[in-house]
């Protein structure tokens, strides 16, 4: 009885340094690394934009692969020569500055419901803001996807779930290169099923990038576009 309860106290424990670390968010690290006497750092984005969001069943943009996709649209304003993409669910109290905030997440931001991320970046056809209304005809270029990183901090279950994926310009290659131009994050669950949680995505670039738009719609996309 006194092993059982010591292993009952050990499993609580564990939940609980695992909630505790959901919401310690490192500084975003670029694909440069850099050492410092015995340790080797990734230097951190010089441009990062958030977005706060909220997905819940029956809202999704489409059904891919049997699994449901939603898409946040990122409007990105010059070339680049790398994007970093990270999500984090759910958003508990993890603090951003300046961070967009999409739809329903106000409404839902005390929730504790989360999802297992996973998560892809796409670059469009368009390239001009006169195209973006005209977007759903758009051709899409599929560039990375992830899903768990060890570099994510876990989920509250304990499970390293988050995503994060880095993305270096193919210059030799027009539809790999990064331009100026309309691009797409999409997220889904890694098991098919409903995905229903906050939270937090990333964009980050090493160089500043002045004028990055993020909306789960392109009319909204548009709006921030002319803040």
């Amino acid at each position: 009885m006194k092993l059982f309860k010591n292993v009952s106290l050990l499993a609580v424990f564990a939940i609980a340094i695992g909630t505790a670390n959901a919401q310690k968010l490192k500084a975003f690290g670029s694909s440069i690394e850099k050492k410092v006497g015995p340790v080797t750092k990734r230097i951190p984005y010089t441009d990062v934009v958030s977005y706060l969001g909220h997905a819940s069943p029956g809202t999704e943009t489409e059904i891919k692969d049997g699994k449901k996709f939603y898409y946040i649209y990122l409007w990105v304003p010059t070339v680049a020569p790398e994007l970093g993409v990270r999500m984090m669910s759910p958003v508990g109290k993890t603090k951003t500055k300046n961070a967009i905030l999409g739809t329903g997440f106000e409404d839902n931001k005390s929730s504790k419901d989360y999802f297992d991320t996973y998560i892809t970046l796409e670059r469009s056809s368009v390239i001009s803001e006169s195209g973006i209304a005209k977007a759903g005809n758009a051709k899409w270029f599929a560039l990375a996807k992830n899903d768990d990183s060890s570099e994510m901090p876990k989920q509250p279950s304990g499970r390293g779930y988050n995503s994060l994926l880095r993305y270096q310009s193919k210059k030799s290659d027009p539809l790999k290169a990064l331009t100026r131009g309309l691009y797409r994050i999409g997220f889904t669950s890694y098991k098919k099923g409903e995905v229903n949680g906050t939270f937090l995505a990333q964009v980050g670039s090493p160089v500043k990038l002045p004028g990055v738009a993020m909306s789960n719609t392109l009319e909204g996309l548009l709006e921030q576009m002319k803040k």
